[in-house]
């Protein structure tokens, strides 16, 4: 009994003693702080001295009870420094994870595959780690801490997946990057020529820039030692890319299909073979050139309607050609019989994930297309016929020269009489006149028979219009001239000759009308000698005539000759 009371008190007083030393609470303070350098040896030796010094004072008791109470006081002293064991191994789990971490990092960064810089880094940190557990382990008591090893383990791998998804993602998106900037502009520019053999290019141009991607793919991968399963796998994902970088453009480029089908078309139609602007001269068949251009922008629709991946031929473009070419829109659109090809929504031996553009929306655009296109047909026929109408005021040489030679006699009578040429020429004048009032070349524009009929019917009022306004224009002058005619002196009437008959080709109506007047008589104004005197009654009356005459400004015109 007393071996027993006085072992407890000598327990408590060491165990007292252990919580209060100096060096036990430095040691506790510092692995709360990071990881302890030998910790085992120093806390072991802690240990060892309050058990050596409970040993000393119990020696004398009883040895069964001196050794129960010793193994009471060890195991209360290994749970109070159990935890700073543990803490310690949780700082050395960090650690190890960093290096490991770092030591991946740099390795990847000097070149080495990824699976043996994570072999080599693992080993390297597993092993600190190993050590930094040995050395803190006290003899007193046997740790276990096979399983602070796992979890560095797990930490380790899972670490480890995270890169390598990474660095697969970072290499994955990089051959994705490269393998859409390869394809993506040359597949536009297939597009934009596109013709009987796009899909066969566009084909062989994702073959070649894929092939062209795999091997440096593989060298990547074979870093990562995933085997040949992964590696497949991911090309296997490369080229679904590359395919659907191409379906993706070709759709973009159906949307747009009726803006390419206008290009296309104004391409053809207003540039020649050589790619030269095409000047419309009249001799040009326009129908056949603007058949020419539909049928481009036709062939356009038709490679663009459906995704070919394979070299099957298909019948789209003779559907095509034959229903909206060949035949009229407008006439089939009315009689919606089942015969009718376009007429449905799906392409006959194509799959409907390929179909870009349907029969039906096929039909729809190139009717919207026809009726945007009409203009410029319309436009380039009048250029031709203006630029006819431009070069059709003389006849062509051989005519001239026929005509000289037949008409020699009536030239040679007109040379010889004057007359006849100065009626001819003003029955041109006014033949001019009249074709101008008339608008003849528009008349004549709807055709032969309609254009006839209506000049029929408008040339006679018209010649009466052209005739008041003449007679109009020729009266103005005369008022104008006796309105402000100064009052003459009053004198005895003078009798005068009427004057000669002057017929020049320049001569208006109101100056043959005045030259063949009877001078009216005036009384002389009773005005002061400041006025002007009257003209002389010696002048001439071509000087009166002249000096009386209107300014002509269009003598030339077909109103003052007539």
């Amino acid at each position: 009994m007393v071996a027993t009371v006085r072992c407890d008190e000598i327990a408590n007083e060491r165990f007292g003693c252990l919580t209060s030393d100096a060096e036990w609470l430095d040691l506790e303070n510092d692995v709360q702080a990071g990881s302890v350098l030998s910790f085992g040896k120093k806390l072991g030796s802690i240990v060892e001295v309050h058990m050596e010094e409970y040993d000393k004072e119990a020696v004398y008791f009883d040895e069964a009870v001196r050794k129960s109470k010793r193994q009471l006081l060890e195991s209360r002293i290994l749970n109070l420094v159990q935890p700073a064991f543990q803490k310690n191994l949780s700082h050395l789990r960090t650690k190890a994870l960093e290096k490991f971490k770092t030591g991946l990092n740099q390795s990847l960064e000097s070149g080495k595959g990824f699976a043996a810089s994570v072999r080599e880094t693992t080993e390297s940190s597993l092993s600190e780690f190993n050590q930094g557990c040995a050395d803190s382990v006290i003899k007193q008591a046997d740790w276990d801490y096979s399983k602070t090893l796992e979890k560095v383990r797990r930490d380790i791998e899972d670490h480890a997946l995270s890169v390598r998804e990474s660095k697969l993602t970072e290499l994955t998106n990089h051959a994705k990057e490269k393998l859409r900037k390869a394809l993506v502009e040359p597949v536009e520019s297939l597009f934009d020529a596109a013709g009987q053999t796009t899909w066969a290019s566009i084909e062989s141009l994702y073959k070649r820039e894929t092939q062209a991607i795999l091997p440096e793919v593989f060298k990547a991968l074979s870093g990562f030692e995933m085997g040949s399963e992964f590696s497949e796998e991911m090309v296997s994902k490369l080229r679904d890319y590359g395919q659907s970088i191409v379906e993706n453009k070709a759709k973009e480029e159906a949307s747009k299909i009726l803006m390419h089908m206008k290009e296309r078309f104004t391409v053809v139609f207003s540039h020649d073979k050589d790619s030269m602007p095409r000047t419309w001269t009249g001799k040009e068949d326009v129908r056949a050139i603007a058949k020419e251009a539909r049928s481009a922008a036709l062939k356009l629709l038709s490679v663009l309607a459906v995704i070919r991946w394979d070299d099957k031929p298909d019948r789209i473009e003779n559907i095509l050609i034959s229903t909206l070419l060949d035949g009229s829109v407008a006439s089939k659109s009315s009689s919606a019989s089942s015969g009718d090809p376009l007429a449905s929504t799906s392409w006959e031996e194509v799959h409907p994930k390929h179909t870009l553009i349907t029969p039906a929306q096929c039909k729809s655009v190139w009717k919207q297309f026809q009726s945007e296109t009409e203009f410029t047909i319309t436009q380039a026929v009048s250029t031709q016929q203006a630029h006819r109408r431009g070069n059709g005021r003389l006849p062509p040489p051989w005519a001239l020269v026929a005509m000289a030679v037949l008409g020699f006699d009536e030239i040679m009578m007109l040379l010889r009489n004057p007359i006849y040429v100065f009626l001819l020429f003003v029955g041109y004048l006014l033949v001019r006149a009249l074709a101008v009032q008339l608008d003849i070349g528009r008349e004549f524009q709807n055709g032969m028979v309609p254009g006839i009929l209506s000049v029929s019917a408008k040339l006679l009022p018209t010649l009466q219009n052209l005739l008041n306004k003449v007679a109009t224009d020729q009266q103005q002058p005369q008022q104008q001239g006796q309105q402000h005619r100064p009052p003459a002196a009053e004198a005895p009437e003078a009798q005068h000759p009427p004057p000669p008959l002057l017929l020049s080709p320049k001569s208006s109506m109101s100056e043959l009308r005045r030259l063949h007047t009877p001078p009216s008589p005036v009384r002389r104004s009773v005005s002061s000698p400041s006025h002007s005197s009257p003209p002389s009654p010696k002048a001439s009356p071509r000087k009166v005539a002249e000096e009386q005459k209107p300014p002509d400004n269009e003598s030339s015109s077909a109103y003052s000759i007539v």
